[in-house]
């Protein structure tokens, strides 16, 4: 338990810190409303659990020190990050030609399954993995256990993001009837958008 008040501090700074899955969780539950800001929500942590076990299973060191694994991994989060872009950009395109002032008053149907989306934007980002991978590890210490501590503090490190998340999901929820404006909504899809290509240079490049 030493080391855990220094470890909430960090993961705590890591968690604020805005990534891909607070920019999809914020536009899912403003454009489509709490029960899929909640989806959302709970996909993003069910795969943040698989790569934490991955890590502590030992898969994580296998798989970072290959680089052709890794590379790999980097373009299909790079890929899915751009196709996340391109239907974002395609529905405000097609948004701006066909509805009408009053078209985004209420919540928006969104065609795609919230969980789905958020499983898939969280486990194809590499980055998530590499993290855990260098991250868990500082806090060990000396511990007599220290698979049971990497369990521990990965645990703690999915409830501090998972409060913050959700924190996320029920504030712009209960915000979205103001920001549902056609302006309003485009602006946020083009921010998203945006945000979600230059995440994906980032993952690329990185």
């Amino acid at each position: 338990m030493t080391p855990l008040p220094a470890f909430l501090l960090a993961a705590a700074v890591v968690t604020l810190t805005p990534g891909v899955d607070a920019f999809l969780l914020l536009r899912t539950s403003l454009r489509t409303g709490r029960r899929a800001g909640l989806l959302a929500l709970a996909g993003i942590h069910s795969a943040s659990a698989v790569q934490v076990a991955v890590v502590i299973s030992g898969l994580g060191a296998l798989i970072t020190s290959n680089p052709a694994v890794l590379t790999a991994l980097k373009w299909i989060g790079a890929g899915y990050l751009v196709y996340l872009a391109a239907t974002i950009a395609r529905g405000l395109w097609l948004t701006r030609r066909e509805a009408g002032p009053g078209a985004l008053g209420g919540e928006v149907a969104d065609p795609a399954n919230p969980f789905a989306r958020g499983f898939l934007s969280n486990i194809t980002n590499p980055k998530m993995l590499l993290f855990s991978l260098a991250f868990l590890p500082q806090f060990i210490g000396a511990a007599a256990q220290p698979t049971a501590q990497l369990v521990f503090l990965g645990v703690v490190f999915l409830v501090v993001a998972a409060i913050w998340e959700l924190a996320i999901v029920l504030g712009a929820a209960r915000i979205a009837g103001r920001l549902r404006r056609p302006g309003v909504a485009r602006s946020l899809d083009a921010v998203s958008a945006t945000a979600f290509l230059t995440i994906s240079v980032g993952l690329v490049a990185g």
